[in-house]
């Protein structure tokens, strides 16, 4: 069996739009309350309410080989609308209801072009620079243990 992949172009805001997604789910729960906190939040109406399922992760065999189903995660995902029409989404990896559910709010609010640039300021940014300082502590870390070894030749015997 084959996977097909997608020769869509992806524009310029979807793009930007899945890099909010995926620093929203990669951020803790406790982080992404603490900026949903700061919004001023239009009413909303859930279109898909918080809900907990399983998915399966798939991997590949030294990153470039063949596909296999690596195991099940647990994810949590949440759709909503805003009164103004615009519909978001997200993806949660666990269990937290609310997470998903003010993702999905904040991803909704940066459709909106007069907000856009706040929840990319006030949200987004220091979410991924949280995260990008997180990997280079554990980088740093990890390049501290690294052990290089060699070998000696002893000899033509």
């Amino acid at each position: 069996m084959t996977e097909a992949t997608s020769t869509t172009p992806i524009d310029g805001a979807t793009g930007i739009r899945q890099k909010n997604m995926a620093t929203l789910a990669a951020a803790s729960p406790e982080a992404v309350a603490e900026r949903f906190e700061t919004l001023s939040l239009p009413s909303y109406e859930l279109v898909r309410q918080p809900e907990t399922g399983l998915v399966m992760v798939r991997g590949r065999m030294g990153g470039t080989g063949s596909p296999f189903n690596l195991g099940e995660v647990t994810v949590t995902r949440c759709v909503v609308r805003l009164d103004t029409g615009e519909t978001g989404s997200a993806y949660a990896l666990g269990r937290n209801k609310t997470k998903a559910l003010q993702s999905a709010v904040i991803d909704a609010l940066w459709q909106r072009s007069e907000v856009r640039a706040q929840i990319e300021t006030d949200i987004i940014a220091p979410l991924a620079d949280a995260q990008s300082g997180e990997k280079e502590s554990v980088r740093s870390e990890t390049e501290a243990t690294k052990v290089n070894f060699f070998t000696m030749v002893r000899g033509d015997n």
